[in-house]
C-alpha cells in the first residue's frame, strides 16, 4: 500500500517547505545582488530555530516512514537518502556553533527538501528481518551517521572546488573571499573524513559479526558488500595519502568525491535497483 494512504503527507511537505524557504532566505541574503559585497554572515538565532524546526518536521516523517502504524520497520531506498541528508543537517547545524559552514546551506537544504519527500513518490515495501536485533540496530545506526557525515564531507568538498577554481580564475566575491581559507576549510573536510571513516569501519565490523550471526557466513559477496569495501579502501588510501604523502587540493577532493559515490552504490544504490528500476521489495 502506498505510504501516502497509511498516513496524510502533511509533516512532509511541511518540512519540505521549510527547507526551501531558509534556501531562498539564503539564496537573497548571501548569494545574489548586493549581499554579495558585504562581509559574510554567521546563522542567527531565528535562521538556527528555524532549521531546527525542520529538523524537527523531517525527523516526524521518517518515524511514520520506518514505523508506517504497524509492528513492521520498513527501510528502503528512498528511507535511506532521507535519513541520510536528515542526519547531514544535522551535523551541518551543530558543526555550525564551532566552524564557518555557511557555505554548505545552498547545496544541503534543497537536497534535503527533495529527499524529504522522496518517500512519498517510492513508497518502501522493503520490511528489515532482524530490526529487533541489538547487532543489527548497531550496524545500521553506524552505517547511517557514516553516510551522514561522508554526504557533509561530499557537500564540502564541491564548495571547496568551486572556491578554489574562482580563486584561481581571479572572480572572488566576497561571499566566497569570505569563507574560511582553503588550508581551514581543508582541515575540516579531513576531520569530517576521519570520524566518518571511524564510523565506517565499525559499520563493516559490525556488518561482519551480525552476518556471522544470522547467516554464519562473515562477508556474503553481494553487491552491497562490494562496494562498501571498496569504499572503505579509497577512504583508507585517502587518509594515507594525507599522511604520508601530503595529498590535498584537488587530489583529496577527487578521492573524497570517488569513494562517496562508492559508498552511495552500496545500500542506497543496490535499494534503488531493487525498488525502483526492478520493482521488488526485497
Amino acid at each position: 500500500m502506498p505510504t501516502i494512504l497509511l498516513h496524510p503527507p502533511v509533516p512532509h511537505l511541511l518540512a519540505a517547505l521549510l527547507y526551501v524557504g531558509l534556501a531562498i532566505h539564503f539564496w537573497r541574503t548571501r548569494w545574489r545582488g548586493a549581499v554579495l559585497d558585504q562581509p559574510v554572515k554567521g546563522l542567527a538565532v531565528w535562521e538556527r530555530l528555524w532549521l531546527l524546526i525542520a529538523l524537527v518536521m523531517h525527523g516526524a516523517t521518517l518515524g511514520l516512514e520506518v514505523h508506517p502504524g504497524d509492528e513492521s520497520t520498513r527501510f528502503g531506498f528512498a528511507v535511506a537518502l532521507s535519513l541520510m541528508m536528515w542526519l547531514a543537517v544535522a551535523f551541518y547545524w551543530v558543526e555550525s556553533f564551532y566552524a564557518r559552514m555557511e557555505g554548505l546551506q545552498m547545496l544541503g537544504l534543497p537536497l534535503a527538501a527533495a529527499c524529504v519527500l522522496l518517500p512519498l513518490l517510492i513508497p518502501s515495501q522493503h520490511i528489515l528481518a532482524n530490526a529487533g536485533s541489538p547487532a543489527f540496530r548497531f550496524h545500521l545506526l553506524m552505517a547511517m551517521l557514516a553516510y551522514s557525515l561522508f554526504t557533509l564531507a561530499a557537500l564540502h568538498a564541491i564548495l571547496m572546488a568551486v572556491t578554489e577554481k574562482r580563486l584561481h580564475r581571479g572572480r572572488m566575491t566576497p561571499l566566497f573571499a569570505g569563507l574560511p581559507p582553503l588550508l581551514t576549510m581543508e582541515k575540516l573536510l579531513f576531520r569530517l573524513i576521519h570520524i566518518a571513516f571511524f564510523l565506517l569501519t565499525l559499520t563493516l565490523v559490525s556488518g561482519i559479526l551480525f552476518s556471522e550471526q544470522i547467516f554464519g557466513q562473515a562477508l556474503p559477496f553481494n553487491h552491497k558488500t562490494v562496494f562498501a569495501v571498496l569504499s572503505w579502501i579509497i577512504f583508507a588510501l585517502l587518509l594515507a595519502g594525507r599522511r604520508f604523502r601530503g595529498w590535498r587540493g584537488k587530489i583529496a577532493l577527487r578521492w573524497t568525491l570517488a569513494g562517496f559515490v562508492t559508498l552511495l552504490l552500496a545500500y542506497v544504490g543496490s535499494r534503488f535497483v531493487l525498488e525502483v528500476l526492478l520493482g521488488r521489495p526485497g
